[in-house]
């Protein structure tokens, strides 16, 4: 069935008309869908970014090894895991994110001896979608073929985007095959990615609508969860004028065994209970962090700063240490400091040695601003928790 222009344009204004936001990674077809998405207002706001990674050495940088095939849906699907981690990671603060995967083997100058198909791999934070379309070979020309598959795109694309009003009709003939399944995932089966590194972090938007594009960060393992972090990051807000505050939790820890889902889950709890919103990511370094929330401010106690800026925790090198740190400054990142009692002693940013270098990259929290003393582990022993 031929689609009309009104079709096609009904489609894309009923993605940008969503809230979620698209990462698209496209190889041997579908082109035609990345200009159709970008020719009507609101573009911007859902397209965080395009990559057509079409020689087999762009394949390979992207996905990091050699694949079986370069066009099966195994491929598929692991560009749109790919798309979906760097969506996550470009995204605004609480929006739907979604990862294109496309690979397709579509006519060509010479004439092929296997057949004219594409796959095509859609993935949200709870499914998965995955499509193998086998067209009939001979029936379009190399450009009919991208037009069809460039719409099959759009359609799969409006659906994981949860467009309300599906428009009906398909760009496939009676003579194509189409093979289709999703799976969806349960927040456990979600939580065990973000563990097992599949996908980088699940966020919960417990709390308002953003106030800003940048995200000012609280990270911590909340065992439990207290005044002093609330109190912490109003403050640390405060200070930034703008943003989107939020608290982090890494399921992964340095010293320690990994969080369990159950465990994960608990501590989520408390953020739902007083309506704010908490990340859990499986990055327990700030370098990775930085990685992860590029552009952020990340709010953090003296003691933290001042592990943050031992050599000790560098091998032992004072250049690494400014070598990384460096690339967190590179990325936008900013580290907010409260003060923080330790073998009681209150030590505020001040009491630190910052290199020059990075003097800019700390900002003091003023500790009439901000003075609490209590810790999550204090509390966990006057609770008999330890």
């Amino acid at each position: 069935m031929k689609m009309t222009e009104a079709w096609i344009r009904a489609v894309v204004e009923a993605i940008h008309s969503t809230p979620s936001q698209a990462a698209i990674y496209l190889s041997g077809g579908a082109s035609q869908s990345l200009g159709l998405l970008m020719s009507v207002p609101g573009a911007t706001s859902t397209v965080l970014e395009a990559l057509v990674p079409y020689s087999r050495v762009s394949m390979v940088d992207l996905l990091g090894k050699i694949p079986a095939s370069y066009c099966s849906q195994q491929t598929a699907e692991e560009m749109a895991l790919l798309a979906y981690n760097r969506a996550l990671k470009l995204s605004s603060p609480g929006a739907p994110v979604v990862g294109v995967g496309f690979t397709g083997s579509l006519a060509s100058s010479r004439p092929k001896l296997g057949d004219h198909r594409f796959h095509l791999s859609t993935r949200s934070s709870n499914r998965l979608y995955a499509s193998t379309v086998t067209l009939s070979k001979g029936m379009r020309s190399r450009e009919q073929e991208d037009t069809v598959s460039s719409q099959f795109l759009l359609k799969a694309l409006s659906k994981a985007c949860k467009v309300v009003q599906q428009t009906s009709g398909s760009p496939l003939s009676e003579s194509d095959s189409l093979d289709e399944h999703e799976k969806k995932f349960t927040e456990d089966e979600e939580l065990q990615q973000v563990i097992d590194g599949q996908i980088c972090f699940k966020i919960y938007p417990f709390s308002d609508s953003p106030n800003g594009e940048r995200k000012i960060i609280l990270p911590g393992s909340f065992n439990p969860l207290h005044d002093g972090h609330v109190k912490l990051l109003e403050v640390a807000t405060s200070l930034c004028g703008n943003g989107y505050p939020c608290y982090e939790i890494s399921a992964i820890n340095a010293d320690k065994p990994p969080l369990t889902v159950s465990q994960i889950k608990d501590r989520v709890k408390q953020f739902e209970n007083v309506g704010k919103t908490v990340i859990i990511s499986n990055q327990p370094f700030f370098y990775k962090k930085a990685e992860l929330f590029p552009g952020s401010a990340f709010v953090i106690g003296a003691d933290t700063a001042a592990r943050l800026i031992n050599p000790k925790y560098y091998d032992g090198s004072y250049g690494k240490m400014l070598e990384i740190l460096g690339a967190c400054k590179a990325r936008g990142c900013t580290f907010l400091v409260g003060g923080r009692s330790t073998d009681g002693v209150f030590k505020v940013l001040g009491d630190l040695e910052i290199p020059e270098e990075l003097k800019d990259m700390f900002v003091p929290i003023p500790a009439e601003m901000f003075r609490m003393d209590i810790s999550s582990t204090e509390i966990r022993k006057s609770r008999g928790m330890m």
